[in-house]
């Protein structure tokens, strides 16, 4: 199953997210994680740990995230955690990686170097 968000902001941020058979949430990001599509994606990723057993975020084809991103994702690790399901993030691009490493995202909330990995971890 496949829920196209649409783009947060046309051509800057386009999210979908998928389904596994097992219920798993898989919200794949292209374009940039920034202030102007920072709001659509808290309300998809809220959504998805609210409903999903676990949430896998794809950053295959994220060029830039900023740190309205970044509060984001801890958002929604932080409402995973209280209703005791998983979040991990996935596929990151170097410059994306930088940015998680800087800030310490990578070791608040679980990376994997491939959506297939994350998935199974």
């Amino acid at each position: 199953m496949a829920d196209i968000e649409g783009a947060a902001v046309p051509e800057r941020l386009l999210i979908t997210r998928t389904t596994t058979g097992d219920g798993i949430s898989i919200v794949t990001l292209a374009g940039e994680v920034d202030l102007d599509g920072s709001s659509q994606l808290r309300d998809v990723l809220l959504s998805s740990v609210q409903t999903a057993p676990g949430t896998v975020v794809d950053f295959g084809e994220v060029d830039f995230l900023d740190s309205s991103g970044i509060n984001v994702l801890i958002a929604a690790h932080q409402a995973a955690e209280s209703r005791g399901v998983w979040f991990r993030l996935a596929a990151p691009r170097h410059a994306v990686r930088r940015v998680l490493q800087l800030v310490g995202v990578d070791t608040l909330i679980a990376c994997h170097p491939t959506v297939e990995q994350a998935l199974a971890a």
